[in-house]
Parts: structure tokens; C-alpha cells; sequence
């Protein structure tokens, strides 16, 4: 009798320890992050001409946010702020151009490295647009830093772009498929016949080879498929992608990955390609919709949601697996000049909301965001305020991981809000553009605009969803208290207000 409780007791208290330890066992989790989705794209949150029935399934099962916010209206800033916990605009983060310099620090904590130090296998797959190696890149060599370096230990990107070379995959440090007898050349400018390599041609001297539809003159470089695209390519023939097949391309890597670590605790971080233009569907996807190529590619991102869905179910790890769907910033229809059909038909890709992407309003960065987690959270809609920039520090709590000193300055614990344990949303948060030229800050359901060459605005929100009445005239003491706020954080991190 006295063996038999000595090891019950050694048992509970083997278990209380591991608990208190954080060894317990923790939950795989998958951000899906699109591109370019609007508020108003996704069937739950109002979309009338495009089905989703995948991602609301998501939404009907977990979390959905009404009031969930990108760092900024542009995509390299955003995902910065996602992956690091500080806004863009303090390192004048902005869209990154062709052959970028690496914009982290190997240094900076990121939330890679987080879940990395929590024991998790990490990968990447999808876009980055993050900026890669030191700016010189040798890309038929070792291409590093990259996120093999920032926390992931596996990598399978779109180095910046679908519409900017180079037009290949990188798979960890290397082009994936690249034949070394056709070295590959990335170039911002025209590249001289004298470099080796296969030669494409350019929208400029080759008008007759854009065959699918027309950009603007900023896309007008290297034609791939049929599109003019930013910058400029030669060589690596055998590496090159096919737009419509990138989805496939992408959730192939993904199977691949979560058959590898189906045994072990993962964090994917599945950035996906649509719906950015130029906009190019799978064949078996176009015409799913009455919206052109930009409804379609919505409906083959839906697809995408299912395809991991089905993943996560065929392995046994759906009640287990945390997925967070969201968008790095606001919609766009006819994005490069890209004349695909977009914008036709009615449809509301931002909602109710002013503007979208490259726009400081609500359009710009409130974007769908979705919690699912079967086994641990209710299915409800929550209007909290939440940020992404706030996902470093709630998982960092939630995975008991000490964040180093400096690490996430604007990153904030949140988690029990992610979980819906509460609708108790961030005090304030911040908002930018593509740069700092534009900043807002959100404090409640007011909304305060700080434009350094124009005209401030204030909205209340509560009222005034649309952004139609400027009111700042009308509050000129609750402007100047906001305007304090906004200039303080812009000097300071998020962390630091109180």
C-alpha cells in the first residue's frame, strides 16, 4: 500500500513538474499568411461573389477578429512587424526592391528563434520579401543570410515577388533546380548580352512576348509566362517557376514538411503567394468566379486553406494544431498596371472600409484574422482590437520562452485575447504605410492620422466605420492628446506606453 502511494505521489509530482517546466504538450501551429486580402474578400466577413467555404469553416470553428490589423498597408513592413515584434517604420523598413540586402539582423529575435527555443521544428514556405544575403548576391552560390539564419530550419521561399525578379525558388541557401551550366543573373537594370545565361526577353524591346496581359512601366523588365515583371533575369532556365502552378508548388512543400514532423511539435509559417498580381490561376480555378483572375485566385487561396486542412486531418493532427489565418496588408484590384479583370462585378474586396493597400485607413490594414484550434478554443466572433505585431509576445508567454532585452519592443502579451478568453484588446496600436510618411494610431474606436506632408484626421470609428467625417476640428483637445500619443510611440516602442 505505502509503494503503491509513494508512486501515485511520484507521478503527480512528475507531472506537476513537467507542466511547471513547460514540457507538456504543446500544439503544432501553422500561420497561413496571404497576400493582399482584403476584409471584405472572405465569405464570413461579407463577400457575396467569391467562395471560401474552407476558410469559413476555419471561422465558424475558432476565432474569427472583426478588428485585426497588418503593421502596415505594405508587405515587407508587415511581415517585419510579424516576424520581429517592431513596426517597419523604425528600421524605414519599406517594399523591398530587386536584390535587396537582408532587412533582420542574424542578430534579432524573431519568431522563428521563439518557437526554435521552445523546441519546435520551423519552416518558412512561400514569399519572404524580407531582402536576402548582404545585397551582392551571388544567387549560384550559397544565398545567406536568409531564413535559415532568422529561425527557421527549413526554407522553401519566393525571395521577394511574384512580380520582381528573380523568378525561381530558393530552397534553404540555394535555387531549387538550378542547372549550373546556366548560371542565373538578377539584376535591377537591362543585363548585356556578354553575361552567360539563357536570355528572355524584355517588355521594352519585346513587346510582341507579353502575351498574357500588360503592367505598368515599372513592369516592364523580364518577360516570364507572358507578364512583364520588375527587374531583370538571365540563366537558371531549369529553376524558373509557372505562376499557375505556384499554389501547388507550395502546399507540395508544405505535405512534405508536416509528413517530416508529423512526430514533432512544428511551426509552419505557410506565406502564400495569392492572391498578389500578377495574378495568374491555376487553369482548373479561372472562372470560379464572376470577379476575373483576382476572384479566382481567391477562390484557388481558399483551396490552398482545404488542401492543409485535409494535411493536418490525414496525419491525425488537426485537434492539435493551432492555424492563424490572416493577410500582410489591404486589397487591391489593378496592382503594376496589370489590366486582369480585377475590380469588375461589384464585389467589396475591403468591405465597408475606406481605401486598401499602400493606404493609411481602415482598408489599408484591417484584414481578416481567424484563430482555429479545435481541441482548446470555442467558436466565436471576437471584436477586440488585436495587432499582429502582438503575436511574438503572446506566444512567447504562452510558450513559457523569456524574451531576450530588446527583443519584440512593439510585441505585447495578448495571448489570452488570441485564445477568446477575454475581448480585452490592445490599449493602442499603431499603423503605418509603406514608410513612416504616414503613421495612425487606433486607441479604442478613435482613430487618430499623422501625415508629415498633409492634413492630420481624426475619425471615430463607432460611428463612423467609412472614414467619411473628419472630426479633427471638431475635438481639438482629444486631437492634440492623440497626436501626443502617436508622436511619442513614434519615438518610443509600443511596449514602453503605459
Amino acid at each position: 500500500m505505502r509503494i503503491q502511494l509513494l508512486l501515485t505521489l511520484g507521478t503527480v509530482l512528475f507531472f506537476t513538474s513537467c507542466e511547471k517546466a513547460g514540457t507538456k504538450i504543446r500544439p503544432n501551429v501553422i500561420i497561413i499568411y496571404t497576400d493582399d486580402i482584403g476584409y471584405g474578400d472572405i465569405g464570413v466577413y461579407g463577400a457575396e461573389l467569391i467562395p471560401t467555404p474552407n476558410i469559413d469553416r476555419l471561422a465558424k470553428e475558432g476565432i474569427m477578429f472583426t478588428d485585426a490589423h497588418c503593421a502596415a498597408s505594405t508587405c515587407s513592413p508587415s511581415r517585419y512587424a510579424l516576424l520581429t515584434g517592431e513596426m517597419g517604420f523604425r528600421k524605414n523598413v519599406g517594399i523591398q526592391p530587386v536584390n535587396a540586402a537582408a532587412i533582420i539582423d542574424t542578430s534579432q529575435f524573431t519568431l522563428g528563434k521563439l518557437f526554435q527555443t521552445a523546441g519546435y521544428q520551423t519552416a518558412i514556405i512561400g514569399k519572404w520579401h524580407l531582402g536576402l544575403g548582404n545585397g551582392d548576391v551571388n544567387w549560384n552560390e550559397a544565398v545567406k543570410p536568409g531564413p535559415l539564419e532568422f529561425g527557421f530550419d527549413y526554407s522553401f521561399i519566393i525571395p521577394s515577388s511574384n512580380d520582381r525578379s528573380p523568378f525561381v525558388y530558393l530552397e534553404n541557401h540555394h535555387v531549387y533546380n538550378l542547372d549550373p551550366n546556366d548560371p542565373l543573373t538578377v539584376s535591377r537594370y537591362p543585363i548585356p548580352d556578354s553575361v552567360p545565361g539563357t536570355a528572355y526577353p524584355d517588355v521594352v524591346n519585346n513587346p510582341e512576348s507579353v502575351t498574357v496581359y500588360e503592367g505598368d512601366q515599372q513592369h516592364s523588365g523580364t518577360v516570364i509566362n507572358g507578364v512583364g515583371r520588375i527587374g531583370y533575369m538571365k540563366g537558371g532556365k531549369s529553376a524558373l517557376w509557372k505562376d499557375t502552378n505556384m499554389a501547388m508548388d507550395l502546399i507540395d512543400k508544405a505535405g512534405e514538411y508536416i509528413e517530416r514532423n508529423k512526430d514533432n511539435p512544428f511551426f509552419l509559417f505557410l506565406s502564400t503567394n495569392d492572391i498578389h498580381a500578377p495574378r495568374l490561376p491555376n487553369p482548373k480555378f479561372k472562372g470560379a468566379t464572376t470577379l476575373g483572375y483576382r476572384g479566382d485566385n481567391v477562390v484557388q487561396l481558399d483551396w490552398t486553406v482545404g488542401q492543409i486542412s485535409k494535411l493536418l486531418t490525414q496525419h491525425g493532427l488537426d485537434e492539435n494544431t493551432i492555424i492563424i489565418f490572416s493577410s500582410d496588408n489591404g486589397p487591391v484590384y489593378i496592382d503594376g498596371g496589370y489590366q486582369d479583370g480585377s475590380g469588375e462585378g461589384g464585389h467589396q474586396a475591403a468591405g465597408i472600409y475606406r481605401g486598401g493597400k499602400y493606404t493609411i485607413y481602415e482598408g489599408g490594414t484591417r484584414v481578416p484574422f481567424i484563430v482555429w484550434w479545435p481541441s482548446k478554443i470555442k467558436p466565436m466572433t471576437s471584436d477586440a482590437l488585436v495587432t499582429q505585431v502582438d503575436l511574438l509576445a503572446s506566444f512567447a508567454d504562452f510558450l513559457e520562452v523569456p524574451l531576450p532585452a530588446n527583443a519584440g519592443p512593439d510585441s505585447r502579451n495578448y495571448w489570452n485575447t488570441f485564445m477568446g478568453k477575454n475581448d480585452v484588446g490592445a490599449k493602442m496600436i499603431l499603423e503605418q504605410v509603406n514608410d513612416s510618411s504616414q503613421l495612425a494610431l487606433r486607441k479604442g474606436q478613435i482613430k487618430y492620422i499623422h501625415k508629415l506632408d498633409g492634413d492630420d484626421e481624426l475619425y471615430n470609428l463607432e460611428i463612423d466605420a467609412e472614414e467619411k467625417n473628419n472630426i479633427i476640428h471638431d475635438f481639438p483637445q482629444l486631437a492634440k492628446e492623440l497626436l501626443d500619443d502617436l508622436l511619442f510611440l513614434r519615438e518610443n516602442h509600443l511596449t514602453t506606453y503605459k
